[in-house]
Protein backbone atom coordinates (compact mmCIF):
# COMPACT_ATOMS: atom_id res chain seq x y z
CA UNK A 1 0.00 0.00 0.00
CA UNK A 2 1.38 3.41 -0.98
CA UNK A 3 2.06 5.79 1.91
CA UNK A 4 -0.04 8.99 1.92
CA UNK A 5 1.84 12.08 0.73
CA UNK A 6 1.38 14.03 3.96
CA UNK A 7 0.43 13.08 7.51
CA UNK A 8 0.21 15.29 10.60
CA UNK A 9 0.12 13.26 13.81
CA UNK A 10 -0.89 14.75 17.17
CA UNK A 11 0.68 18.21 16.79
CA UNK A 12 0.08 20.75 19.58
CA UNK A 13 -0.40 23.98 17.61
CA UNK A 14 -1.08 26.58 20.31
CA UNK A 15 -1.14 26.84 24.09
CA UNK A 16 -4.91 27.35 23.87
CA UNK A 17 -5.48 24.11 21.97
CA UNK A 18 -7.48 21.59 23.96
CA UNK A 19 -6.58 18.86 21.50
CA UNK A 20 -3.74 18.04 19.13
CA UNK A 21 -3.89 18.40 15.37
CA UNK A 22 -4.01 15.30 13.16
CA UNK A 23 -4.75 15.11 9.46
CA UNK A 24 -3.91 12.75 6.59
CA UNK A 25 -3.80 13.85 2.96
CA UNK A 26 -4.36 10.94 0.59
CA UNK A 27 -2.94 10.94 -2.93
CA UNK A 28 -4.76 13.13 -5.47
CA UNK A 29 -6.69 15.07 -2.81
CA UNK A 30 -6.98 18.84 -2.51
CA UNK A 31 -7.50 19.74 1.14
CA UNK A 32 -7.90 23.23 2.62
CA UNK A 33 -7.39 24.01 6.31
CA UNK A 34 -8.63 27.49 7.25
CA UNK A 35 -8.34 29.35 10.52
CA UNK A 36 -7.63 32.71 12.10
CA UNK A 37 -4.23 33.96 13.25
CA UNK A 38 -4.64 32.41 16.70
CA UNK A 39 -5.59 28.93 15.47
CA UNK A 40 -2.02 27.92 14.55
CA UNK A 41 -2.95 27.22 10.93
CA UNK A 42 0.00 29.31 9.74
CA UNK A 43 2.41 26.78 11.25
CA UNK A 44 1.30 23.81 9.16
CA UNK A 45 3.37 24.64 6.07
CA UNK A 46 6.57 25.06 8.07
CA UNK A 47 5.97 21.79 9.92
CA UNK A 48 5.23 19.96 6.66
CA UNK A 49 8.46 21.14 5.04
CA UNK A 50 10.58 20.54 8.12
CA UNK A 51 11.33 24.27 8.35
CA UNK A 52 10.03 24.25 11.93
CA UNK A 53 9.77 21.49 14.52
CA UNK A 54 6.52 21.00 16.44
CA UNK A 55 6.57 20.75 20.23
CA UNK A 56 5.19 17.23 19.97
CA UNK A 57 3.81 14.69 17.53
CA UNK A 58 5.33 14.22 14.10
CA UNK A 59 4.88 15.01 10.42
CA UNK A 60 5.42 12.40 7.72
CA UNK A 61 5.87 13.21 4.06
CA UNK A 62 5.75 10.11 1.87
CA UNK A 63 6.29 8.10 5.08
CA UNK A 64 9.46 10.07 5.91
CA UNK A 65 9.96 12.37 8.90
CA UNK A 66 11.44 15.36 7.07
CA UNK A 67 12.53 17.10 10.28
CA UNK A 68 14.84 14.16 11.09
CA UNK A 69 16.75 14.36 7.79
CA UNK A 70 20.04 16.19 7.38
CA UNK A 71 19.89 19.51 5.53
CA UNK A 72 21.25 18.04 2.22
CA UNK A 73 18.77 15.15 2.45
CA UNK A 74 15.95 17.58 3.22
CA UNK A 75 16.78 19.78 0.24
CA UNK A 76 16.96 16.77 -2.10
CA UNK A 77 13.67 15.42 -0.75
CA UNK A 78 11.93 18.70 -1.46
CA UNK A 79 12.09 18.03 -5.19
CA UNK A 80 8.95 16.02 -4.51
CA UNK A 81 7.10 18.91 -2.89
CA UNK A 82 6.35 22.42 -4.08
CA UNK A 83 5.99 25.22 -1.55
CA UNK A 84 4.31 28.59 -1.91
CA UNK A 85 4.93 30.53 1.32
CA UNK A 86 2.64 33.23 2.65
CA UNK A 87 3.44 36.54 0.99
CA UNK A 88 4.86 34.71 -2.10
CA UNK A 89 8.54 34.78 -0.99
CA UNK A 90 9.82 36.23 -4.26
CA UNK A 91 13.29 37.80 -4.28
CA UNK A 92 12.89 41.50 -5.01
CA UNK A 93 16.21 41.88 -6.88
CA UNK A 94 15.32 39.23 -9.45
CA UNK A 95 12.85 39.27 -12.31
CA UNK A 96 9.81 37.01 -12.10
CA UNK A 97 11.48 34.77 -14.69
CA UNK A 98 14.66 34.45 -12.61
CA UNK A 99 12.62 33.79 -9.46
CA UNK A 100 10.92 30.91 -11.23
CA UNK A 101 14.27 29.55 -12.45
CA UNK A 102 15.94 29.79 -9.04
CA UNK A 103 15.15 26.27 -7.71
CA UNK A 104 16.14 24.73 -11.04
CA UNK A 105 19.46 26.58 -11.17
CA UNK A 106 20.48 25.71 -7.61
CA UNK A 107 18.63 22.45 -7.06
CA UNK A 108 19.24 20.47 -10.25
CA UNK A 109 21.99 19.38 -12.60
CA UNK A 110 20.09 20.60 -15.65
CA UNK A 111 21.99 22.61 -18.24
CA UNK A 112 21.20 26.31 -18.64
CA UNK A 113 19.48 25.68 -21.98
CA UNK A 114 17.29 22.99 -20.40
CA UNK A 115 16.39 25.29 -17.53
CA UNK A 116 15.54 28.14 -19.88
CA UNK A 117 13.27 25.82 -21.86
CA UNK A 118 11.51 24.53 -18.74
CA UNK A 119 11.01 28.07 -17.43
CA UNK A 120 9.63 29.24 -20.79
CA UNK A 121 7.01 26.48 -20.66
CA UNK A 122 6.03 27.37 -17.08
CA UNK A 123 5.90 31.10 -17.85
CA UNK A 124 3.53 30.44 -20.75
CA UNK A 125 1.34 28.09 -18.68
CA UNK A 126 0.98 30.68 -15.92
CA UNK A 127 0.18 33.52 -18.34
CA UNK A 128 3.32 35.49 -17.48
CA UNK A 129 4.91 36.13 -20.87
CA UNK A 130 4.39 39.90 -20.72
CA UNK A 131 5.36 40.22 -17.04
CA UNK A 132 8.21 37.70 -16.84
CA UNK A 133 11.03 40.27 -17.05
CA UNK A 134 9.55 42.58 -14.40
CA UNK A 135 10.75 42.56 -10.84
CA UNK A 136 8.13 41.87 -8.15
CA UNK A 137 7.82 45.56 -7.24
CA UNK A 138 6.98 46.33 -10.88
CA UNK A 139 4.41 43.52 -11.20
CA UNK A 140 0.82 43.31 -10.02
CA UNK A 141 -0.14 41.22 -7.00
CA UNK A 142 -1.73 38.65 -9.28
CA UNK A 143 1.41 38.41 -11.42
CA UNK A 144 3.49 37.85 -8.29
CA UNK A 145 1.10 35.12 -7.15
CA UNK A 146 1.37 33.46 -10.55
CA UNK A 147 5.18 33.64 -10.40
CA UNK A 148 5.25 32.18 -6.89
CA UNK A 149 3.08 29.25 -8.01
CA UNK A 150 5.25 28.83 -11.10
CA UNK A 151 8.31 28.52 -8.88
CA UNK A 152 6.51 26.02 -6.64
CA UNK A 153 5.76 23.70 -9.59
CA UNK A 154 9.20 24.09 -11.22
CA UNK A 155 10.17 20.48 -10.39
CA UNK A 156 6.67 19.19 -11.25
CA UNK A 157 6.18 17.96 -7.67
CA UNK A 158 3.74 15.31 -6.48
CA UNK A 159 2.72 17.37 -3.46
CA UNK A 160 2.04 21.11 -3.12
CA UNK A 161 1.83 23.09 0.12
CA UNK A 162 0.24 26.49 -0.51
CA UNK A 163 0.04 29.14 2.21
CA UNK A 164 -2.58 31.86 1.63
CA UNK A 165 -2.14 31.39 -2.13
CA UNK A 166 -5.14 33.43 -3.22
CA UNK A 167 -4.89 36.50 -0.99
CA UNK A 168 -5.27 39.74 -2.93
CA UNK A 169 -6.47 38.23 -6.21
CA UNK A 170 -9.91 37.77 -7.74
CA UNK A 171 -11.96 34.61 -7.31
CA UNK A 172 -11.67 33.99 -11.05
CA UNK A 173 -7.86 34.19 -10.95
CA UNK A 174 -7.81 31.99 -7.84
CA UNK A 175 -9.86 29.32 -9.59
CA UNK A 176 -7.52 29.39 -12.58
CA UNK A 177 -4.42 29.07 -10.39
CA UNK A 178 -5.93 26.15 -8.49
CA UNK A 179 -6.51 24.27 -11.74
CA UNK A 180 -2.88 24.87 -12.72
CA UNK A 181 -1.76 23.71 -9.29
CA UNK A 182 -3.81 20.51 -9.60
CA UNK A 183 -1.78 19.68 -12.70
CA UNK A 184 -4.57 17.99 -14.62
CA UNK A 185 -6.93 15.19 -13.69
CA UNK A 186 -6.58 11.43 -13.26
CA UNK A 187 -9.16 8.75 -12.58
CA UNK A 188 -8.38 9.17 -8.87
CA UNK A 189 -8.62 12.98 -8.85
CA UNK A 190 -6.08 15.76 -9.29
CA UNK A 191 -2.63 14.74 -10.53
CA UNK A 192 -1.05 16.46 -7.54
CA UNK A 193 -1.93 16.30 -3.85
CA UNK A 194 -2.46 19.81 -2.45
CA UNK A 195 -2.64 21.30 1.04
CA UNK A 196 -3.99 24.85 1.15
CA UNK A 197 -3.77 26.86 4.38
CA UNK A 198 -5.00 30.35 5.16
CA UNK A 199 -7.75 32.36 6.75
CA UNK A 200 -10.23 32.32 3.85
CA UNK A 201 -10.38 31.15 0.25
CA UNK A 202 -12.97 31.97 -2.44
CA UNK A 203 -16.09 29.83 -2.55
CA UNK A 204 -15.31 28.76 -6.12
CA UNK A 205 -12.00 27.33 -4.88
CA UNK A 206 -13.66 25.60 -1.94
CA UNK A 207 -15.96 23.80 -4.36
CA UNK A 208 -12.93 22.29 -6.13
CA UNK A 209 -11.45 21.01 -2.86
CA UNK A 210 -12.14 17.46 -1.73
CA UNK A 211 -12.52 18.75 1.83
CA UNK A 212 -12.37 22.13 3.55
CA UNK A 213 -11.74 22.26 7.30
CA UNK A 214 -12.00 25.08 9.80
CA UNK A 215 -9.32 24.91 12.51
CA UNK A 216 -10.63 26.47 15.71
CA UNK A 217 -8.58 28.18 18.41
CA UNK A 218 -9.30 25.16 20.60
CA UNK A 219 -7.48 22.99 18.05
CA UNK A 220 -10.46 21.09 16.69
CA UNK A 221 -11.03 20.51 12.99
CA UNK A 222 -14.53 21.21 11.77
CA UNK A 223 -15.61 20.14 8.29
CA UNK A 224 -16.97 23.06 6.27
CA UNK A 225 -20.02 22.69 4.06
CA UNK A 226 -19.82 24.61 0.78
Amino acid sequence: MTAPPLVFEALPLTERSRTTFSLTLASHQTIAVLGDEESGVDQLGGFALGLESPAGGRVLMFDTAIAELSLPQRLAFRHRVGYLPAGDGLLQNLSLRDNIALPLRFGSDARPREIDGRVAVIVAALGLREAADRRPAQATEEECRRAALARAVAFDPTLLVLEQPFDGITARAAAELLEIARGGETAEGARRTILITGQEIPTVVQRRCDRVYRLTRAGTLELETV
